[in-house]
């Protein structure tokens, strides 16, 4: 600890060294920005030298300190190429851009994220860890092909062994720096250690062979160069001076060695996250990176954002009431200054279709009583499989939406056959790439002559390109298709000429050059032409970062890690519809989440043990923060689960829920209507008494949930309701007419 404390002093000298310089050298440096802050924003921005930890709530200005401290940092002297930003979309990393332009602060600093990041560093540096020049990045389903070739030479049944699985294990394998030969001696979804060590090994390489790296390698092969290699880390050290780290509660252990590595030297180690916004721990991330800050660096600083500027007090109070039964989790109290607005709703429904109904109910009602945009509106759940049926009832009501998936255009045929085109320009080793797009468009190459060509290359240990090369040496080959391979090689040939022109022009070459275009021109397939052109716009409007390569290279990079929320803009016009974890980071004045049921949320598989169940109340909240005005969930009495309907209960996580009022007027009303009783403040409910036979704090019995006393009385004739306190927790709002309510002593 004494080494910590004379280290913070140290930076405080030097800080006050380079500010004194700054003044010095006559700089007035404009700080009118600093007054927009609250004092807790403002002790983050300020900070320059030195660890800190910003705990930073939903909706708290988290973007705004880390643009603000970006500019703090060059006001104050320091150069913009020595800044590193690190998040975890492109979206968000866009966003820091565009903001810091918007305030005429000088370019060069690094925004990115960690993949990004590694993709440059790799590029650069990779011939110290023996990688391919130019490697090709394979996104699932090229990984999904390579497993189920292993599965294949193994004799192994991807029906029974799935693929998903076992790539997602290696994954985690990959992202806790575990390679193939230090695999833990332990049997996996009924293989036994050794068989399983063996498809690693044979997955990683097929991998190696091709040239290629998957996503998880991006990181792995980042953080193993920089641990191995100290002059690697004092060269990046001193090039990246000031880290910033956003969303650190999502860092892996390899994300978490990388930041490590970087301000070894320095220890300008600034990060900003959310234990309680922790949501991918399936693929990976470890939450005590953010839990154990304090211990990594005892000298760090640590900040809490808990102004919320974004929810209303009542949406607020919903989701602290929430999070504060989870134990992982550093305590903080969320507050807003906004004004009380709506109470959240929770609607009951019969089944899904129902609900579906109801959701299109709902978002006409915010329409047309609240004035709002379909782009500020957004329907979550928590799997995709759920989007159907609502994307039914959205189009009989005519209502226009959108689902959030960024991956979808690059997973149409024909941009992931023009893509593979391009890769093999780059990377002739890429024998995916060449498998997808060697016989297409059909130039008379037929699946046994490529069944033969990859069999061969799989004796020789060769790629499929050398093979090609030497056509007139393989065996079986028909001689028919000895021409045709040789056209196809001179084709390839001819565009690798080309690599030094434009991206959109050597896109625009290769797809009438291949032949491509032609065959989507006599196919009538105006929708592939289309997306093609969309694709050689991208490629015009492509303009590598700092953290990009150029050219070719840079580009396909780029296009390899597009994520779901990079497909968001709330300029739409339209509903969006998207997961949970999509919905991180985005914000929406009306948010709906369906489907809030035991076994969705909290999903089945995560029940069983309470990391898996403190995460998926985790996702429900970061759920909840996403609204601004209007919150709405629902639930079903039946759903319909693997063909079978089946009953359904309300999830566990709002068994103590406040503030929200519970709907289960019949269909054709649902209450989506602006109830004249109900005021726009304090506990959102009516005090006024009903000459009836309940009055407000008169003792009432459910026959199912129990005893409870009335709180509050909203008369509407037959349509009235209560608010009961119930004696085991929930505060619910009942319809008279329907809940059973019967006076009880006492």
């Amino acid at each position: 600890m004494h080494a910590a404390r004379i280290r913070a002093k140290v930076s405080d000298l030097r800080f006050t060294a380079r500010r004194s310089l700054v003044f010095l050298k006559g700089n007035h440096v404009n700080i009118s920005y600093l007054s927009e802050l609250t004092e807790n924003q403002y002790s983050a921005v300020s900070h320059m030298e030195g660890p800190m930890l910003v705990l930073a709530g939903p909706g708290s200005g988290k973007t705004r300190v880390i643009i603000y401290r970006i500019a703090h940092l060059i006001k104050h002297g320091i150069a913009p190429n020595e800044i590193l930003a690190v998040t975890f979309t492109n979206k968000a990393a866009e966003e820091m851009r565009s903001r810091l332009r918007s305030m005429d602060i000088a370019g060069g600093s690094t925004l990115c994220t960690f993949h990004s990041l590694c993709a440059r560093l790799l590029m650069e540096f990779g011939s110290q860890s023996d990688l391919a020049e130019n490697f090709s990045i394979y996104d699932r389903s090229e990984q999904k092909s390579i497993l189920n070739q292993v599965f294949k030479s193994l004799d192994l049944d991807p029906k029974q062994h799935a693929p998903e699985k076992f790539l997602r294990h290696i994954g985690r394998l990959k992202n806790r720096l575990v390679s193939p030969h230090e695999t833990p001696n332990e049997a996996f979804s009924g293989i036994s250690p050794a068989l399983f060590q063996k498809i690693y090994t044979d997955y990683q390489n097929h991998l190696t062979n091709a040239g290629a790296l998957d996503f998880d390698d991006l990181l792995m092969k980042t953080a193993l160069l920089l641990r191995r290699n100290p002059s690697l880390r004092s060269l990046l050290g001193n090039r990246y001076r000031y880290i910033l780290v956003d969303e650190y509660q999502d860092t892996n252990p390899c994300q978490y060695g990388i930041a490590r590595s970087l301000a070894n030297s320095h220890r300008n180690l600034f990060v900003t996250g959310d234990p309680d916004q922790a949501i991918y721990g399936w693929r990976g991330a470890d939450l005590s990176n953010i839990l154990t800050f304090e211990k990594d660096f005892p000298e760090a600083r640590i900040v809490r954002l808990e102004q919320n500027f974004r929810s209303t007090p009542q949406v607020l109070r919903l989701a602290d009431n929430l999070i504060r039964a989870n134990t992982q989790r550093k305590k903080k109290r969320l507050h807003t200054q906004n004004p009380e607005g709506f109470p959240p709703r929770l609607y009951r429904f019969s089944d899904e279709y129902e609900e579906a109904q109801g959701v299109s109910a709902w978002i006409q009602w915010m329409v047309r009583d609240f004035d709002l945009d379909y782009g500020n509106i957004a329907v979550f759940y928590r799997t995709n499989a759920m989007s159907r049926i609502i994307e039914n009832a959205l189009q009989r009501k005519q209502i226009p939406y959108r689902i959030i998936k960024g991956l979808e255009f690059f997973q149409r045929r024909e941009i992931k056959d023009m893509l593979a085109y391009l890769r093999l320009l780059i990377n002739p080793a890429d024998d995916a790439a060449l498998l997808r797009i060697i016989n297409r468009p059909a130039r008379g190459i037929g699946d046994r002559t490529i069944e033969r060509l990859t069999r061969h290359a799989r004796l020789n240990q060769s790629t499929l390109w050398s093979q090609l090369e030497n056509i007139e040496d393989i065996p079986d080959i028909p001689s028919v298709a000895i021409p045709r391979i040789r056209q196809f090689i001179s084709m390839i040939t001819d565009l690798r000429h080309r690599l030094d022109d434009p991206v959109a022009s050597l896109m625009e070459t290769t797809y009438r050059l291949s032949g491509f275009k032609s065959a989507h021109q006599n196919e009538g397939n105006d929708d592939a032409l289309d997306n093609i052109n969309e694709l050689i716009r991208s490629a015009q409007e492509f303009s590598p970062t700092e953290s990009e390569v150029g050219g070719l290279a840079g580009y396909l990079q780029k296009t390899a890690l597009v994520s779901d929320s990079d497909a968001y803009r709330n300029e739409s016009g339209s509903v969006s519809l998207m997961t949970l974890h999509a919905a991180k980071g985005l914000e929406f004045s009306a948010a709906m989440i369906v489907g809030v049921e035991d076994g969705i949320i909290p999903h089945s598989r995560s029940k069983s043990h309470l990391t898996g169940l403190e995460e998926e109340r985790r996702l429900l909240f970061v759920g909840i923060t996403r609204a601004k005005q209007f919150l709405a969930l629902s639930h079903t009495q039946t759903r319909t689960v693997n063909g079978m309907s089946r009953p359904s209960r309300l999830s566990p996580f709002m068994n103590n829920s406040i503030d929200i009022e519970v709907i289960q007027a019949p269909f054709y009303n649902h209450g989506f209507e602006t109830p004249s009783s109900i005021t726009p403040h304090s506990n959102a409910f009516s005090r006024c008494e009903k000459e009836s036979v309940f009055q407000i704090g008169q003792n009432v019995r459910h026959p199912s949930i129990g005893l409870g006393r009335i709180e509050g009385i909203m008369p509407d004739g037959e349509n009235s309701r209560v608010v009961v306190r119930f004696d085991s927790g929930p505060r619910l709002t009942l319809s008279l007419r329907q809940a059973r309510l019967e006076p009880a002593e006492g």
